[in-house]
Parts: C-alpha cells; structure tokens; sequence
C-alpha cells in the first residue's frame, strides 16, 4: 500500500503539519520506542536536586517541559550536566538549600515544574523566590496547590488573590497537616508531599481516588520515609529526613505511546510494536480504556525497571466500539483523552466522556477543542460540562485544524488525520515538542 503524505511546513509565524491519506489505503508496520517518561523525567530531576549525593538518569525525556525543571533548579544552585538521552548527572545541594535565584524561575508551559516546585521553594524558611511561566501557564488555576500549602502555614502571592502565576513565595517554616484534597490530582499530592519533607512531624494527604503514585515510589527511592494506605487514598511523608541521589531508569511514557496504540488500532491492517513502555497502574487506564472500545492489545515482556513496571506494547489493527468513560478511571487516563477521542470518532456506536472537567484546565480547554478540530473534519462530538459525547463511524475529510499550541491536541489531530480522506492541516503543530520532540519525524517513518 502506498503511504501516507506526511509533510511538515515551517513559516516564520507557524509550524504546520500536513497529512494527506492514500485513497488505496495506509499500513502501519513497525517496532519503535517513545520518549521517556515525562512525569518522571520532572521528579527525577527535582529529587535529585534538593538531596545529597550524585544522582544518574537514564532515558529522561528532552522535551521542552523538563528543560524547564532543569533551567529551574539550575538557578537555584543545583548542579545538572547537559539533558540527554544516555545519562544525565545531577550533583544535589541537600534538602532545604536551594539559593535564592537571581532572576525569576520561568516554568515554561509546563504546570508540573510550577505546582511541584511550589511546594519546595515554600518550605525554605528565610528565601524569597517569584515563578512564572508562559502566558498558558500564566492561566492554568494554582489555587489547588497554593491553599493548603498556605494552610500549612506558606506565605505566597500572586494574581487573582494568588491564583495564577506570576507568584512570588516567601520561605516559612511550614506546619504538618492532614489535606483532604477535592480532586484526584498527581500533581496537588506531590506538592504537599515535596513540602512535607522540611516539616517537623506527618504530612498527609487524602484523596477521593487514586491519581499517580511516581511521586510516592521516587521520594521512597531516595531515602524518604512514607505511609501509604491504599484503601483510603492516603500519604503521609514524615519530615526531615535527608534524600540521598540515586540510579533513576526512565521508562518510556505511556501518554506518548497511546498515540501509536490508538493509530495502530484505527489504520487498517497495522501491526506496531512500542518498546519499553512504563505501566505503573495507576497509568494505564488509557489501556483499559481501550480494552473497553475493544482493542487488540497485548502487553509483552513484562518487567520492572528501577522499580516501576515495564512492557512492551503490541497493537493490531481490529474493529472499536462506543464505551464509556468515566468515574475512578478518569484520573488514570486524563492525559490520553484527546487521543481516546480521537479513537471514539472511529469506532461503531457511542462513547461518552465523564467526570473529565479537569481538562477545561489544562494546555487549552481540551473539552472545546477536540469537539471542535474534529467537528471540523466531519466527526459528530458533543461538548458536555464534563467531557464529551461522540458518535463514531461518521468518514472523517481533511481541512485545516488547529491546536491552539497544546501538544496533545496537535498529536490527537494527526492520529485522527491519518484516516481522513483529503489533506489535513494542522497549524501549531510545534507544540508536539513540549512532550514528544521527535513524533512528527517517527510518524513520517512509520507512514513512509
């Protein structure tokens, strides 16, 4: 079969994506592997920064989100050798000595690096810091870390009675509390967590589901005593032990690997085979997700890495089919929304989106986007409060969409656009980059 057109056009003011389809069809055959994982990438360096010792990461992702952690802690003292692939040192000052920056700290896009680093530069009695990041990040809500850290005694401020970014936080001697956290957010735990760490006594955290736990496994990795009570959601870090630096292996990142599952899964006659994947299980809804619209996925060669789980991930092309999502699942999978959505435009029946208003917040309000680039492209997706409802089997036409700068979005589009007759053309394309650096040149060897 002959492959797809992929073409990659780059103006002064824009990057844009051009996929046009076979009319004969399009096969995708291949073995490949994604970039590192990007949640641990983020924690591997921050952890490795605020202990003693030498830390070494292998496989860290070199997408722009944890350039900005690096650039980060950089500024405030830390020793961190150039990013690569093979092996990244990280010479760490201890816990509590961070120095104040010389200049604001900038996050970039990137809500991890912000949320996260807010619960360490909080706990530095005596320093002052002020964080940025750029006019994305400078809308995405940090009232959810910055209220219990202020319960815990912080002092920060910042737009929209200190909601949004840029924030300037003033060190404290922080107290221990019990937060009870409305939401199943990764990101919210990991703060409270990071900041217990300087604080005399027990730090927990409860949520309503499980979100996430790299955090929990990393900060046990390197030396931090926790509690972990799986039937009620619970954390708690007792303060003031010292970390010490680490081997932190990598795996690859589900969150990328789902596009080429769901690209396996649509395109007819594809076999893809993703290398090295992390399935910690509080990641792999994406795969239950699929499982449950029917997809033939296999997980092969399972394995753990430096303590989180590994496989190897085959996919075969095979009929979808309307389901829902929603409930304790959501938290396991929001990230791969776009992209499931993206899958539920081609599979037979309905498949409705719940309990997902998370994605309102993220990059860009991902619940109007995807309703509305696929729209455009003649799929059938109604926009709910909390998610979406989309009506599969409905032949997708190549035109013009947009991914108002979010990389998932813009990688969702071009998944989608493989099964569209007609050109697509998707503008923003660059900002595949935050997470995934080299997908536009693996999707030009897999079409090709």
């Amino acid at each position: 079969m002959p492959p797809a057109v992929v073409t990659l056009n780059v103006t002064e003011d824009q990057h844009c994506l051009l996929i046009q389809s076979p009319s004969s069809g399009l096969s995708l055959q291949g073995n490949l592997k994604v970039p590192g994982d990007k949640s641990i990438s983020h924690r591997a360096l921050m952890l490795g920064a605020i202990a003693q010792g030498e830390t070494q990461i292998q496989g860290l992702l070199l997408g722009e989100d944890p350039r900005s952690t690096a650039s980060c802690f950089r500024a405030m003292g830390a020793e961190i050798s150039q990013l690569n692939t093979e092996l990244v040192t990280v010479r760490g000052i201890g816990l509590g000595q961070l120095q104040e920056p010389l200049d604001v700290l900038n996050a970039g896009n990137s809500g991890t690096t912000l949320r996260l680093m807010l619960g360490i530069l909080a706990s530095h009695p005596g320093r002052f810091f002020t964080v940025t990041g750029d006019s994305s990040l400078r809308s995405r809500p940090m009232s959810r870390v910055v209220k219990p850290l202020q319960q815990m005694g912080a002092n920060i401020w910042g737009r929209k009675d200190s909601a949004l970014a840029p924030l300037a936080i003033q060190g404290q001697q922080l107290k221990p509390i019990h937060y009870h956290s409305p939401i199943a957010s990764a990101q919210v735990k990991s703060c409270i967590l990071l900041a217990g760490l300087m604080v005399q006594g027990e730090t927990t955290v409860t949520e309503p589901a499980l979100s996430r736990d790299h955090s929990e496994r990393m900060l046990q990795a390197f030396g931090a005593k926790l509690n972990i009570n799986q039937e009620t959601n619970s954390v708690t870090v007792t303060g003031l032990a010292q970390l010490q630096g680490q081997t932190v292996i990598v795996p690859g990142d589900i969150s990328s690997a789902a596009f080429w599952l769901v690209a396996g899964a649509i395109v007819r006659g594809s076999e893809l085979l993703i290398e090295n994947v992390g399935v910690n299980p509080t990641r792999t809804g994406v795969l239950e997700a699929l499982e449950l619209m029917g997809a033939d996925i296999r997980l092969e060669n399972e394995r753990l890495v430096a303590g989180e789980p590994v496989a190897d991930l085959r996919v075969r092309y095979g009929p979808l089919k309307g389901c829902e999502i929603a409930g304790d699942l959501i938290p396991r999978l929001i990230d791969e929304i776009p992209i499931l959505a993206a899958a539920a435009v081609f599979a037979e029946g309905t498949t409705v989106i719940r309990d997902a208003a998370e994605l309102r917040v993220k990059e860009s309000d991902r619940i109007a986007v995807m309703a509305t680039q696929l729209n455009r492209m003649g799929a059938r997706v109604t926009e709910l409060p909390d998610g979406l409802e989309i009506t599969g089997g409905t032949p997708l036409v190549g035109t013009d969409v947009n991914s108002h700068t979010d990389h998932r979005i813009a990688m969702s589009l071009a998944v989608a656009a493989l099964n569209a007759t007609g050109t697509t053309t998707i503008h923003g394309a660059e900002a595949a980059a935050i997470s995934y650096p080299d997908f536009t040149t693996t999707l030009q060897q897999l079409c090709g």
